[in-house]
């Protein structure tokens, strides 16, 4: 098994007075991850799968007596797919508050979604996201030299745990994913009717990687209207299926204000979404897998190492850009992507004369690990 960074901040944290929640998308390892940290409690640990009827309407009825019942034994409460369990945040404090259990909650999307926990657990959770496999990861497992050599095969096929552990099978794994599973929450939740515009949405911002994206012209792609696509792109960042970036800009009338990029959190999942696995040497679009890739990969690394920061590109109206850029602590640290190292790359003198401290560098596969293990 592929060790997870936060196994150990899970079994850190398990002691203190807070119920954990780990958040991530479905098929990424939640569920193998706590069994693994877990495994030699079982006699006084209790499991409930939120994706069973019978067992999360074991949690559906707020009940103290009902509680105390059920779990007059129990040390450690584990519920899987929490999100699904009909008002989830009060049942967990009632618990929580009354029974004083050790508590670990996880969902496949952000519980906010459904308005299910946020209010009722305030000062009583820890938080946790847990992503496809980081390279970082995969690295400890395998070997930084052998990762580095995986490095096309991650652009192409992603990172999720069955892909890496079934060579061979990663379309159909991917294919499988992505057909509905991977949003199964957005689909019910939010009543999405027409599944296919969700998918032709998710296409839509599968091609565009890399690129500003304008919800009036996703919402002309799609055929929905500028306010649905904005809710739709909302529910699937909630979900982990894609992430945004929002434009930098602090003292130039020439800086875009308002712009926005979206990512996926998996390159795997992007190529199933277009049907596209042709190799590196065969693809125009490597440059957007590239910098799709190690985004991810830094959201992973800053989210498992607590690195604190507020995350953006830059661009000016006369198309100067910068790929990535992470503000922490009042500074500015700026990364230019290039996959093509026979090119030159440099920093915008614009940039540099607007924000003369800003440290800047420039990434590429000679030295992108380094970016994402250090």
């Amino acid at each position: 098994m592929i060790k997870r960074i936060i196994a150990s901040k899970v079994k850190n944290y398990i002691n203190t007075n807070k119920v954990i929640i780990i958040l991530g998308p479905r098929q990424v390892g939640k569920t193998s991850l706590l069994k693994e940290v877990f495994k030699n409690k079982d006699k006084d640990t209790v499991w409930i799968n939120g994706d069973s009827i019978d067992e999360r309407s074991l949690l559906e009825k707020e009940s103290e007596t009902r509680y105390k019942s059920l779990f007059d034994k129990t040390k450690l409460l584990i519920i899987d797919e929490a999100q699904r369990i009909k008002n989830i945040g009060l049942n967990l404090k009632i618990i929580h508050d009354q029974l004083h259990l050790k508590i670990i909650a996880t969902g496949s999307s952000s519980f906010d979604l459904a308005n299910k926990i946020n209010e009722p657990l305030t000062g009583r959770k820890l938080e946790y996201n847990l992503y496809p496999l980081s390279f970082e990861e995969l690295a400890n497992h395998h070997g930084l030299f052998e990762e580095i050599k995986n490095l096309p095969n991650r652009l192409i096929y992603g990172s999720y745990p069955e892909v890496i552990t079934n060579q061979g099978n990663q379309k159909e794994i991917l294919q499988n994913l992505t057909s509905s599973y991977l949003y199964k929450d957005i689909l019910e939740w939010s009543m999405i009717k027409k599944s296919d515009k969700l998918l032709k949405l998710l296409q839509a911002i599968a091609f565009q990687i890399g690129n500003q994206v304008s919800y009036n012209e996703l919402a002309n792609t799609v055929g929905l209207n500028k306010e649905t696509i904005e809710n739709y792109i909302d529910l699937l960042e909630k979900s982990f299926v894609i992430f945004r970036l929002h434009s930098f800009s602090r003292n130039s009338r020439n800086e875009l204000k308002k712009s926005k990029k979206i990512y996926f959190y998996d390159n795997g999942v992007r190529n199933a979404l277009i049907s596209n696995f042709n190799s590196i040497e065969l693809r125009n679009d490597v440059g957007a897998l590239w910098e799709n890739y190690i985004v991810s990969e830094r959201i992973k690394y800053t989210s498992y190492n607590q690195i604190y920061s507020n995350k953006y590109f830059w661009r000016t109206k006369t198309q100067q850009e910068i790929d990535y850029i992470e503000e922490r602590e009042g500074n500015l640290f700026a990364y230019e992507f290039k996959w093509n190292t026979l090119k030159k790359a440099k920093i915008p003198k614009s940039f540099i004369t607007a924000y003369p401290n800003a440290e800047t560098k420039i990434i590429t596969p000679k030295n992108y690990h380094e970016f994402i293990t250090q």
